[in-house]
């Protein structure tokens, strides 16, 4: 008879305790241990132990001897998707993907289903949160139906296990990682011991079987995938989607990805009949721009191998309190800071009595270096109340002396502007020569914030 042991997991990081801690010694995370009651028996170590792709003991092999075949990967109709994905699927990978409660994951995922089985893909799509009727439903409502898509309702994955050794699919779609359960596992769903050991049995059939798997996570309200961190480590792909409830478009980033980049970004827009791919982001984040408002820049910013431009606001206000206020949306706080304080040293103006406030327009979330002379003028547009003309785009890093230093891919970032009607952009001296700049587009080159200003506001 199996016996049984207690123990107590961290929530957070998975450290493993033999008694409760109220600090965590792994993460230092207050209350986060929880208790977890095991079997030792053999029964469930031998459910795991073979994780290997032959079932053969490997040996160790020098790395000049190994054959590599490139396998081609299988794409779907949302080429945003295939983007962040790294240029589409690939067999035998498991990609997790998390986002906010109502975001569209069961609508993105269940889309992607009905794609891949027009292309006479085999899909199962495995639902532990509604049932079969409810899921029909929803793909009703979408116009997804296909003889290729087979959906299942269960949470336990020894069923699922079984399901998957009988149908065969090409692709598998779980929904949600949180609510399955292995039985042998005796704490609860969702809870740290059996999210770790369902993901490393699904690992284990899609690494085995060249299955595609493709998880949903919750997450906590930190916006973080709930669950230990584990998780994101036993994974090859870990995808967020982003979004905001009043707004309707939905931003997919790549965090982890084994076989392509981190950087790139997909844009959704949320419609009745489900998510349609935003092919020309930079029109969406400036349509609703204001006329001769001052405090508003543009730049154009990379997000991956595709250029983006996006509008910076600025609000600066005196405040009668002897600590201003500095809030950033979209940007980095520090970073805020940072220029104000090059501003107020190398400029001249006085910022310490003001209040500041700035927002990306669109809910993007800038962290790239080339953002940064755009939100300098941004500041002074608004503390100095001048507008900078609706035509001008900023590009450009600023350095603590208050220099203005080269940026990467500027020929695209200029392409890209000109292409939506920019008829001058403001860039660092540094990044003039070395490349044709399209017709009919002013290139001004600036050596530093003082001189942009200049450029920008006048005087």
């Amino acid at each position: 008879m199996a016996k049984r042991k207690t123990k107590f997991m961290c929530q957070e990081c998975g450290y493993e305790s033999p008694k409760w801690m109220g600090k965590c010694p792994g993460c230092g995370q207050w209350n986060k241990m929880v208790e977890e009651v095991e079997s030792t028996g053999s029964t469930r170590r031998g459910a795991f132990a073979n994780t290997g792709n032959t079932g053969v003991t490997a040996k160790a092999t020098p790395i000049t001897s190994i054959e590599t075949v490139s396998e081609p990967r299988i794409t779907t109709d949302l080429n945003e998707l295939n983007r962040v994905l790294g240029g589409g699927v690939v067999r035998g990978s498991l990609v997790l993907i998390g986002g906010d409660p109502g975001i569209g994951k069961s609508t993105l995922l269940l889309q992607v289903s009905y794609q891949l089985a027009k292309k006479a893909h085999s899909v199962l799509y495995i639902s532990g949160e509604e049932s079969m009727r409810q899921t029909k439903l929803r793909a009703d409502r979408l116009g997804v139906t296909s003889d290729n898509l087979l959906v299942y309702s269960e949470t336990n994955l020894q069923e699922i296990s079984l399901t998957i050794e009988n149908t065969n699919p090409d692709f598998v779609i779980v929904d949600s990682i949180q609510t399955i359960f292995h039985p042998e596992v005796t704490s609860a769903p969702g809870s740290v011991s059996q999210v770790r050991e369902c993901t490393a049995e699904l690992m284990r059939i899609g690494k085995t079987k060249g299955i595609a798997i493709f998880i949903v996570g919750h997450v906590t309200k930190e916006g973080s995938i709930a669950g230990p961190r584990l998780l994101e480590h036993m994974v090859d792909t870990v995808l967020y989607f982003e979004g905001e409830r009043h707004h309707t478009y939905r931003i997919l980033r790549a965090v982890k990805n084994r076989f392509g980049s981190t950087n790139e970004m997909g844009i959704f827009e949320m419609k009745e009949m489900g998510l349609e791919e935003v092919a020309n982001p930079s029109e969406i984040f400036l349509e609703e721009r204001s006329q001769g408002a001052s405090g508003s820049t543009v730049v154009a910013s990379m997000e991956g191998t595709r250029p983006v431009l996006v509008e910076i606001q600025a609000l600066i206000s005196p405040t009668s309190f002897g600590n201003p206020r500095r809030m950033a949306t979209g940007i980095d706080h520090n970073r805020v800071s940072l220029l104000m304080a090059v501003l107020e040293k190398r400029v001249g103006l006085l910022l310490a009595n003001q209040d500041a406030y700035l927002k990306v327009a669109g809910g993007v979330k800038l962290d790239e270096p080339a953002i940064d002379l755009a939100v300098a003028v941004s500041i002074a547009s608004s503390f100095r109340d001048k507008p900078t003309r609706a035509t001008d785009c900023i590009i450009g890093e600023v350095g603590l002396t208050g220099e203005v230093r080269r940026v990467s891919r500027i020929e695209q970032r200029v392409q890209e502007a000109a292409k939506l009607g920019f008829e001058r952009i403001i860039l660092p001296e540094n990044n003039l020569g070395g490349w044709t700049p399209p017709r009919g587009v002013e290139l001004i080159g600036v050596s530093s914030v003082s001189h942009a200003l200049k450029v920008t506001l006048g005087g």
